[in-house]
């Protein structure tokens, strides 16, 4: 071999080593950053909770890397469609309106719809619903695109005020800004039982529905990975121990 075919082969070997092929994938993972204990951003401006510690056991066992960004949830999906994140792995339920733009992963966790309000109130569903009260809901979410149909559907007649996450209602609700709110009973919990917060629950809003991973829908190789993920993370003890850390909280 001359010593101009041989400086080719060192070349073409450096290219091959050094391309994004041999490189682990690397996704982003859209989240919203206070819906606890799901998803959160930490006093350290660390992404932390049972979704993104999941997704991290997840990338590591199936070989890609994970960033994990904050998001306003109104915009989550039209910036996964446009490419600036790769999949919503944040406490998103599935649902069929959801489901005509996304596609997700197999359902990883069954959430509750909670109507709250303060702990010494004597506020009941019926008088939330027909007292011309004010609720309180997060924008963006399957919550309040379904209070606004059945306020018309049904005629109830509450004010709906939205808010950017579960806490920042639950507050006005301590506060008396709102007379109730319409939160998930992930982030209800954990502000009753971890937070002790002041307040109580008078009743459910909707059937319970399912959480899954949201991803494009051209993007089956990824959704591949992710329910093989699960599959595999809901077998190991880390499993049991995420839901001890974030979920089981007395």
């Amino acid at each position: 071999m001359t010593v101009k075919s041989l400086f080719f082969a060192f070349a073409a070997a450096f290219v091959l080593m050094s391309s994004p092929a041999s490189a682990a994938e690397h996704y982003v993972n859209g989240i919203d950053a206070n819906y606890p204990p799901f998803a959160l951003v930490d006093k350290t401006g660390k992404p932390t909770g049972f979704d993104v510690d999941s997704m991290n056991w997840i990338a590591k066992k199936m070989g890609f890397t994970v960033e994990h960004r904050p998001m306003d949830w109104d915009g989550i999906i039209p910036s996964l469609l446009a490419k600036q994140i790769d999949m919503v792995c944040s406490g998103m339920s599935i649902s069929p309106e959801r489901k005509a733009r996304v596609n997700f992963s197999e359902p990883y966790w069954n959430i509750r719809k909670y109507f709250l309000v303060q702990k010494g109130s004597a506020l009941t569903k019926d008088e939330l619903l027909k007292g011309k009260k004010k609720l309180g809901v997060q924008a963006g979410t399957n919550e309040a695109e379904l209070l606004k149909q059945q306020a018309e559907k049904q005629g109830w007649n509450y004010e709906l005020r939205f808010y950017e996450s579960p806490p920042l209602a639950i507050e006005d609700l301590i506060n008396g800004r709102i007379d109730g709110a319409a939160i998930d009973s992930a982030p209800a919990d954990e502000a009753m039982n971890k937070g002790k917060k002041p307040i109580k629950v008078v009743g459910e809003f909707a059937e319970p529905d399912d959480f899954g991973v949201a991803v494009r829908k051209e993007d089956n190789a990824l959704l591949e990975k992710i329910n093989k993920g699960y599959a595999l993370l809901k077998n190991d003890p880390y499993w049991e121990e995420l839901k001890a850390k974030y979920i089981n909280v007395k």
